[in-house]
């Protein structure tokens, strides 16, 4: 999945596959995790959120499930 480079201290990247609602998330520390299930609104309200961190802490973690994606060994 294609993630759009975002600024913020808590986010590095974010992408959305809209047909199957799936939300990928590249944190500061390098870790992404993918979150099921995440309509297209709130995606969209993330993206234009003024603190990514705060919207996230508030509307999407503990509310939708997710797997971490292990990291790629070059």
């Amino acid at each position: 999945m294609r993630r759009t480079p975002v600024t913020s201290t808590t986010l590095r990247s974010v992408g959305y596959n809209e047909k199957d609602k799936i939300l990928q998330l590249e944190f500061t520390s390098g870790e992404v995790y993918e979150y099921d299930k995440v309509p297209i609104s709130t995606y969209k309200k993330l993206m234009k959120a003024g603190s990514l961190g705060r919207f996230f802490n508030d509307e999407i973690k503990d509310i939708y499930t997710f797997c971490q994606l292990k990291r790629k060994r070059y």
